[in-house]
């Protein structure tokens, strides 16, 4: 195969230097690969598979039968799929390329999708600059390149994003300055993807002015910290992006509060109402903190508490016949030791659903969502109602084994059979990191940064149009 292979490229050479000494007079297409004429084309396909991506492009310049081959779609998609070594990476690959190619508004399809031309996808890709991502998470912020299999870093977050009534300038910028720092990047060498918190649920004046100056905040921050380009997205949308739609509900258990968020073709459905129900992971890791100290369990921080229920808690598919089994388990938390839980595992993420068990009155998960679902029906946005029956789990506390199957049986059970026909629940697709996944996706586009960032020259005009109408109100 090695000698094949060399006598292909000696070939290629030959006819590129035989181009090159007749460029005094009129090319000759060639029609045939000279001494492997005879070759079958499928054997061909399988020789250029063992070549690199760059010298496959350089042979579509020496004939036309060469660029007939080199251009078949098959070959640059197994090229491509080739390149992507993490699970999962190839299907997020072709949803980014067909529904997210082109910016906002997506793009949708009524019939059949388009194909793809992944040489020219791979090409593309491959002279994208990537980008800096930082998700800053209600609980925790996550940040890395994009370039990158997985995130570089973590820290608590210490900025309340959503705390308009405060000037936050210094403070983002303090925070931002502090993550470029950790990851030794100057900011204005590549543009940054940046998720902003769900804030501001209400779709009334106020709100839109709110989540407007927030959004303005960041723009500002970034761009006087000589940032080239800047994409700020909200982390429901991201997490949609992560799991491969859309569209659908997000339900995002955040740090203080969980958030149901209808989107359509990336849209938040604010019309339609965005949830929130006032149970967040601090309030798991709360209950749990009593269940231990209940059963004069010591420990020394907060963390140990988190860990266990990361570690050892659930929801059950029954709460009540689960109540009847030996659930005991254990385990070592560093520098404590063991520690073994019994129904304090599934009576956790209970509180999720029984509320009332934590010693609070509101609705329960499942409800909350059956509510949206509703709102999302009655509203009659488009004619296809299925839009909103893919639930989409994000949040550190999503990540709880049984959640989305507990989750989809509740609602079965809640909502109008109508409604109930098609739902389905998916747990978070790269667990509390799903919105960083969905920015990765994006970044990584073949035609990033294009309509996705906006640049220092494109903002400055619209702050100005914006200042006219809040002047003139």
């Amino acid at each position: 195969m090695a000698a094949l292979l060399r006598k292909v490229w000696e070939s290629v050479s030959r006819s590129s230097k035989a181009t090159s000494e007749s460029s005094d007079r009129r090319v000759v297409v060639q029609s045939s690969t000279g001494a492997f004429t005879h070759i079958p084309s499928d054997v061909f396909m399988h020789i250029l598979q063992f070549l690199e991506p760059r010298e496959v492009a350089k042979l579509s310049l020496v004939c036309k039968y060469w660029k007939f081959l080199v251009s078949d779609n098959q070959l640059w998609l197994y090229l491509l799929q080739k390149e992507q070594n993490q699970p999962g990476s190839w299907d997020s690959l072709v949803f980014a390329e067909t529904h997210l190619q082109m910016g906002y508004p997506l793009l949708t399809f009524n019939d059949q999708m388009p194909e793809l031309p992944f040489m020219h996808i791979f090409g593309q890709r491959a002279k994208a600059p990537g980008a800096i991502i930082i998700d800053g998470g209600s609980g925790y912020c996550k940040y890395g390149w994009s370039k990158y299999d997985t995130t570089t870093g973590m820290s608590a977050t210490f900025l309340e994003f959503g705390n308009i009534e405060t000037p936050i300038y210094s403070r983002l910028r303090h925070f931002l300055a502090t993550i470029y720092s950790r990851m030794h990047v100057k900011p204005s060498a590549q543009p940054i993807v940046l998720s902003v918190p769900i804030c501001h649920y209400d779709d009334n004046e106020s709100a839109k002015a709110s989540r407007r100056q927030l959004k303005e905040t960041i723009h500002s921050v970034l761009f006087d910290m000589n940032v080239p380009a800047v994409c700020a997205i909200n982390q429901a949308t991201l997490a949609l992006y992560a799991a491969k739609q859309t569209s659908g509900i997000v339900v995002n258990i955040g740090f203080h509060c969980t958030s149901i968020v209808p989107i359509l073709h990336g849209k938040v459905m604010r019309k339609v109402g965005v949830e929130v129900v006032g149970m967040g992971g601090l309030k798991l890791t709360g209950f749990l903190r009593e269940r231990m100290q209940q059963q004069n369990m010591n420990f020394e921080s907060l963390y140990t508490v988190r860990s266990l229920k990361e570690n050892l808690c659930y929801v059950a598919a029954d709460y009540e016949a689960e109540l009847s089994k030996d659930t005991r388990a254990s385990f070592q938390v560093a520098s404590e030791g063991w520690f073994t839980l019994s129904k304090e595992r599934f009576q956790t993420g209970e509180i999720l659903f029984q509320p009332r068990m934590a010693g609070v009155t509101m609705m329960g998960l499942h409800q909350a969502v059956a509510h949206c679902m509703d709102h999302c029906q009655s509203a009659a946005i488009t004619a296809d109602e299925s839009w909103f029956k893919t639930v989409v789990l994000a949040g550190g506390s999503a990540c709880l084994p049984g959640l989305a199957e507990r989750l989809e049986k509740e609602l079965h059970g809640l909502v109008s059979p109508s409604v109930a026909n098609g739902i389905r629940v998916l747990p978070p697709p790269y667990g509390q990191k799903s919105a960083w996944f969905g920015a990765k996706i994006i970044s990584n586009l073949s035609t990033f940064p294009g309509s996705w960032c906006m640049t220092k020259k494109q903002f400055r005009p619209k702050v100005r149009r914006n200042l006219m109408v809040t002047i003139f109100n």
